[in-house]
């Protein structure tokens, strides 16, 4: 690592700046990524996908640790020969795809390179894709062993907020739903290059061993868009077209609360019903 040039250094040499258009923001104090990264593990050896590595800061972070591979998947391709001096220091352990993580089959990624397919999420997000990647890592066919992933504030906010909370909503129930998480680091916007309008924070997630079958898993997204899509009102009316007070009977649900008043645990109920 000692060897290779400053993140900074870098990113003048290939005449580089974040780019608005893909949310991006850079963290460039290793410090700080070497922190998050100690707080994703230990990864006892299992791959890591990181997203959106951007000049490589967190990449350089997580090539430090006890990973065994580090595959980043990169949309910009303007950041592909800068990660790609990685290679040097690291060799086989560190490979940069060129894509989209939407699109992304990371079980297929996995299995291509004869890794095991239980790796670990960790990735400072890009602001405005963060949400979609979370649902789809969390209800997606591939499980990962873990997630340590950085949003805007009120993103990571809405991933934690416990029932009753102002925050919390769809994107809470199907994350606790799912998994057991924290949030376990603040950033302000100062740490970032350039620094955004708002301040981040880190959420750590790890799947539950017991997981609802996908169909459950596909109708708690039904219900949970029904019920925060009209939150203001009682669940019989918010959840009409999905079979109203006939539903919520069935998932011994008071048919007179509003979505923020019911507990993950009642929404897995509602999908199990559902089902």
């Amino acid at each position: 690592m000692s060897d290779l040039p400053t993140l900074r250094e870098s990113l003048e040499q290939h005449g580089l700046m974040a780019k608005k258009a893909f949310g991006q923001h850079f963290l460039l104090d290793l410090n700080i990524t070497r922190k998050i990264v100690r707080l994703g593990g230990p990864f006892d050896g299992d791959p890591v996908i990181e997203v959106g590595p951007g000049p490589g800061g967190l990449t350089r972070a997580l090539l430090e640790s006890e990973a065994s591979h580090v595959i980043a998947v990169e949309k910009d391709s303007r950041f592909l020969e800068l990660l790609s001096e990685l290679n040097s220091a690291y060799g086989d352990r560190f490979e940069v795809i060129d894509g989209d993580a939407l699109k992304v089959d990371e079980a297929q990624l996995l299995a291509d390179r004869k890794l095991p397919v239980g790796a670990h999420i960790v990735s400072n997000l890009p602001y405005n894709v963060g949400t979609p990647l979370l649902i789809k890592w969390l209800t997606g066919p591939w499980q990962p062993k873990s997630l340590t992933l950085m949003f805007q504030l009120e993103v990571a906010l809405r991933v934690v907020a416990p029932v009753g909370d102002d925050d919390y909503g769809r994107l809470s129930v199907i994350s606790q739903v799912l998994c057991d998480g924290v949030k376990v680091m603040d950033l302000p916007a100062r740490a970032f290059t350039p620094p955004p309008k708002v301040d981040s924070a880190v959420v750590r997630l790890v799947p539950r061993a017991e997981r609802p079958a996908a169909a459950v898993i596909k109708n708690l997204e039904k219900v949970t868009a029904a019920a925060f899509g009209q939150r203001r009102k009682m669940l019989r009316s918010s959840l009409k077209s999905l079979g109203g007070e006939a539903l919520l009977d069935k998932a011994e649900i008071d048919a007179t609360l509003r979505a923020e008043q019911v507990h993950p645990d009642g929404f897995l109920r509602l999908a199990t019903a559902l089902t």
